[in-house]
C-alpha cells in the first residue's frame, strides 16, 4: 500500500506491508502457524506467553490443528488483546506486567499441564515464520518493477526483525534493514550499539506490543544481520499513528506505527528512497484509539 501525501510529506517513496491485515490482525500469525505445523507427534496442548498478538496467533494456529491452547497474559494487557485470544479458544492466564512474571507464570504452567511451549519470539520456528514477509516483499516489489533500498520493521522481543535481517540477507542482500523502537523501551538499540545484550528494562510506552526485552537468538542475529536500530518518541508515535488513520485509512495499533515514525523522526536517512515499512498489527479498539489522540493514554 502506498500514500502519495505521505511521500511527498517526508521525501521518500513509501511502501506499506499490511501485516495487521494478516488473520489474528498480525504478522504473529506467520510464526505461529511455522511453529505448530512442526510440533511433535502427539502434541495435544501448546502453550505460551503473550501480551495479546502472538496469543492470539498460537490459539488461532493451534484451533485450526485441532490442538488445546493456553495463554500467560499481563493484567494491563489491551482488553481487545484479551478478547481475541479468548475468542479463538484459548485458555488465558494473567500475571503481573513484567517479563520475569510472564516467563515463571508459564513455567508454573509446563509443570502442571505438561504443555509444549511456543515462546512468543525467541525460538528457531516463529523467527522463520516471521520472516517469510521477505519473499513477499521483495516479490511485490518486483512486480512493480523496483527493489526496495531498505526495510523498517518495529522491534520488541525481535522476532519479526531477526527474522526480516535473516531473510534479507539470503535473497537481497543489498537491501538494508533497519529495526525501530519506542525510546521508552530502547533494549534493542542499546544491545544493539553496545554489542550486549540488554536483560532487563522498565518500559514506558503506549506501543504495548514492543514492551519485551529482546530475545538472546534474536539478539545475535539483529546483531548480524541489521543496519541500526533507531528509536522514536510516544508523540512521534502518535503521529505516525494519525498520519496512517487519516492518509492510508488503516486503523493500526501504536506498535505498527513505530516504523513510520522512525521515517519521520529521522528523514535524511530515508529522503529520496525506496522504503518498506511493516505495519505490524491492528488489534485496538475505538476506545483506546480515541484517547490515545487525546493524549491521555
Amino acid at each position: 500500500m502506498t500514500s502519495s501525501g505521505l511521500n511527498q510529506l517526508l521525501g521518500a517513496d513509501l511502501y506499506f506491508k499490511c501485516e495487521h491485515l494478516q488473520k489474528v490482525g498480525a504478522f504473529k500469525a506467520r510464526g505461529a502457524a511455522n511453529a505448530v505445523l512442526q510440533l511433535p507427534a502427539g502434541t495435544d496442548l501448546v502453550a505460551t506467553h503473550s501480551s495479546g498478538n502472538h496469543g492470539a496467533a498460537l490459539a488461532w494456529a493451534a484451533a485450526e490443528q485441532g490442538l488445546r491452547c493456553k495463554v500467560v497474559m499481563p493484567e494491563n494487557a489491551p482488553q481487545v488483546k484479551k478478547s481475541a485470544v479468548a475468542a479463538y479458544g484459548a485458555e488465558i492466564v494473567f500475571c503481573e506486567p513484567t517479563l520475569q512474571a510472564r516467563e515463571s507464570t508459564l513455567e508454573a504452567l509446563v509443570q502442571t499441564s505438561g504443555a509444549h511451549v511456543v515462546p512468543p519470539f525467541d525460538d528457531a520456528r516463529i523467527i522463520a515464520g516471521q520472516g517469510t514477509v521477505v519473499p513477499e516483499i521483495v516479490a511485490q516489489c518486483r512486480e512493480r518493477g523496483f527493489a526496495p533500498d531498505l526495510i523498517v520493521a518495529p522491534v520488541g522481543g525481535g522476532g519479526l526483525l531477526a527474522g526480516v535481517g535473516l531473510a534479507v540477507s539470503a535473497l537481497a542482500p543489498d537491501m538494508k534493514v533497519l529495526g525501530a523502537e519506542p525510546a521508552g523501551a530502547d533494549d534493542a538499540q542499546r544491545s544493539f550499539r553496545s554489542g550486549v545484550r540488554v536483560t532487563e528494562q522498565v518500559p514506558n510506552t503506549i506501543a504495548d506490543g514492543l514492551r519485551t526485552t529482546l530475545g538472546e537468538r534474536n539478539f545475535l542475529l539483529i546483531r548480524d544481520h541489521v543496519n541500526d536500530v533507531v528509536t522514536v518518541t510516544e508523540d512521534a508515535i502518535r503521529q505516525a499513528l494519525e498520519y496512517l488513520w487519516q492518509r492510508t485509512k488503516q486503523f493500526v495499533e501504536p506498535s505498527a506505527a513505530v516504523g513510520l515514525a522512525a521515517v519521520m523522526a529521522h528523514p535524511a536517512r530515508f529522503r529520496n528512497k525506496r522504503v518498506v515499512v511493516v505495519l505490524t498489527g491492528g488489534n485496538m479498539d475505538i476506545g483506546a484509539a480515541a484517547k490515545l489522540v487525546a493524549g491521555s493514554l
